[in-house]
């Protein structure tokens, strides 16, 4: 009797941690992105290279012990000064691409001046998810 106990609870924590991801709430904005005629919109390089630096500083952090999500933060932020700095995009792809830039400069906002960790793993877990929203709908030409 009590290893069918010990079978059922451990089958009802397997299956309970299975439904456990955090519910995140992206920007609403994301739902206007429209890509351009079913392709995606094209970027300036210096867009496209900050963005890939921040993806690879993200994934560098993720990999790393080190969790200082404030410095992780300033490094991100040094990035959207260079896309903006060097935008020389124009119209419906510039507009495009603000939709998901917002966003990213929101969170990384709460990177560098948020009091609580579990806030600054949520805004990651967000900056995530818009930068993989960036690489499906702009590429450079």
């Amino acid at each position: 009797m009590k290893n069918l106990i010990l079978i059922l609870l451990i089958i009802a924590t397997t299956y309970s941690c299975k439904n456990n991801k955090p519910n995140i709430e992206t920007d609403p904005a994301l739902e206007e992105l429209i890509f351009n005629e079913g392709k995606p919109w094209f970027v300036n390089n210096e867009t496209h290279i900050g963005v890939t630096k921040m993806d690879v500083l993200i994934k560098n952090f993720n990999k790393s012990k080190d969790k200082n999500y404030s410095n992780l933060g300033e490094l991100l932020s040094k990035q959207t000064s260079y896309i903006i700095k060097n935008c020389s995009m124009t119209g419906k792809s510039h507009d495009q691409l603000h939709i998901v830039l917002v966003p990213i400069l929101n969170e990384i906002s709460v990177l560098k001046e948020g009091k609580d960790n579990t806030i600054k793993k949520m805004a990651l877990l967000k900056l995530q998810i818009y930068i993989d929203t960036y690489f499906k709908h702009f590429a450079i030409e």
